[in-house]
């Protein structure tokens, strides 16, 4: 059954295939085809390119063209070597032109001298101002906790932060920022900012040295008279120069 079904399927295409071909035979679709690619191909140019002749350059009659930026410019600029020795100075390399233009400061720095000046202690002034110090702690006694503090640049220039000694701190100053009251010796008062976690006077220090003058090599005896109060004795580095030694 299979068999026969198969063959008659085969036999009505074979059927269906002539007849196709005798349409196309009748419309003669396969000449026209073959027709339109003769025209194609016959119209179709070389994909060729011709290139045209390139004629040389006559250099005297024609000038090179340039950029807008540079078609004003010189061909062969001339420079000067021109020797500055001022650091106010300034040359413009182009015409060699010396312009006279004043090196721009940050605003920290513009009322400030080129070359700041500062003292520059000795061994024997600093140790001088150590020892003297040491002698007057003696004097004083232990009825109040005490310390020597040798100044250096970073406690009288700068941000002027003073870093008191750790131990001292931790036995005998307050566990959070508070504020400390510095007296000198005519009994003056100032007050300063104490950093607990920095173990070190902050605000209120700047003021205080500069009012006392202080400088890099002195030596200063802080007492603690209160719990946030020191009597500060200062001993100054330039006495090493008054004394018999």
């Amino acid at each position: 059954m299979a068999e026969a079904v198969a063959v008659a399927y085969e036999e009505q295409r074979r059927r269906q295939i002539e007849a196709n071909k005798r349409k196309l035979e009748e419309l003669q679709l396969h000449h026209l085809s073959a027709a339109v690619r003769e025209a194609t191909a016959a119209a179709k140019p070389s994909s060729a390119k011709k290139r045209k002749a390139r004629v040389p350059r006559d250099a005297d009659e024609e000038p090179l063209r340039r950029s807008g930026r540079l078609a004003n410019l010189p061909e062969k600029p001339m420079y000067r070597e021109v020797k500055v020795n001022s650091p106010y100075l300034q040359v413009s390399k182009s015409n060699a032109r010396v312009t006279r233009e004043p090196l721009r400061w940050s605003g920290r720095l513009a009322n400030l001298p080129e070359k700041p000046m500062y003292r520059e202690d000795s061994d024997e002034e600093r140790s001088y101002a150590i020892f003297k110090a040491e002698e007057l702690v003696q004097e004083l006694g232990s009825s109040f906790p005490i310390f020597t503090q040798p100044m250096s640049l970073s406690h009288v220039t700068g941000d002027f932060r003073l870093g008191l000694p750790t131990y001292f701190c931790q036995k005998h100053l307050p566990k959070s920022d508070e504020m400390i009251t510095l007296v000198d010796e005519e009994d003056d008062e100032s007050a300063t900012l104490y950093l607990a976690k920095k173990a070190g006077l902050s605000t209120g220090w700047k003021g205080f040295a500069i009012e006392h003058k202080l400088l890099d090599g002195d030596c200063l005896v802080f007492q603690l008279i209160e719990r946030t109060k020191f009597k500060v004795y200062i001993i100054r580095a330039t006495s090493y120069f008054e004394s018999e030694h």
